[in-house]
């Protein structure tokens, strides 16, 4: 019981998060298309109502638009997509709480989410296929542990599966490669079902959170800073 109650009292936003990743999901599933699907960002609608609003035409059809840069982060298209999005989530999301608190978490995942989408919208200004998914701030979570870890000297950290130490260098080259990844991916056109712009622009946007404004992580080592 002891063990619940500090699980939930550490994660206890970031599970509550992740529960509602998957009750929206199953309610997609439950009550249709309908009510959801104006949820999702369409960047060629997105840049349409940015021009209106440059030029004083936007109506309240376009002031809609700008808010599903953030609420398409919470829709998924499959269970495996809402799954394997949640596992990456919770293990990265329970680092960030372990080292900077749930509040740092959940600032760091709202605004991922929204420079990821808004970086792809901008890589796809034409396209009017529609994106969902929290993909984004899952690279955004990964960017912010990176750019700790860059920053402080970090102890080895405690969640499953990252159980063992991790060294910065290690780290940084299977993040560099991860990102080095969706970069020649989006160059190149292959897989354009997945939207690489967000992963790319969470995962700056997360790097940049953590190596130039986030404290000292809680549980660093004391008596050093790297830069």
């Amino acid at each position: 019981m002891m063990n619940f109650k500090y699980l939930m009292r550490q994660q206890g936003v970031l599970l509550g998060l992740i529960g509602l990743m998957f009750l929206i999901f199953f309610a997609q599933c439950l009550f249709g298309n309908e009510w959801w699907e104006g949820g999702m960002a369409v960047p060629g609608e997105v840049v349409r109502a940015w021009n209106h609003l440059r030029s004083g035409s936007a109506s309240s059809v376009d002031f809609k638009e700008f808010p599903t840069l953030l609420s398409c982060a919470f829709l998924h298209g499959s269970f495996e997509h809402v799954l394997f999005n949640m596992i990456w989530f919770w293990i990265f999301g329970a680092l960030l709480v372990e080292l900077l608190g749930w509040r740092w978490m959940l600032g760091i995942f709202l605004t991922t989410a929204f420079f990821g989408s808004l970086t792809h919208v901008i890589l796809n200004r034409e396209e009017f296929v529609p994106m969902l998914g929290a993909s984004g701030s899952v690279m955004g979570f990964e960017g912010a542990y990176l750019g700790l870890a860059i920053r402080w000297p970090l102890p080895n950290p405690h969640i499953w599966p990252i159980a063992s130490p991790v060294s910065p260098a290690t780290l940084g080259l299977l993040a560099a490669g991860g990102v080095f990844m969706d970069y020649t991916s989006l160059m190149d056109g292959s897989e354009m079902s997945v939207a690489y712009g967000a992963h790319i622009g969470g995962f700056i946007s997360g790097l940049l959170i953590a190596g130039l404004i986030a404290p000292r992580p809680r549980v660093s080592i004391p008596g050093f800073r790297r830069f």
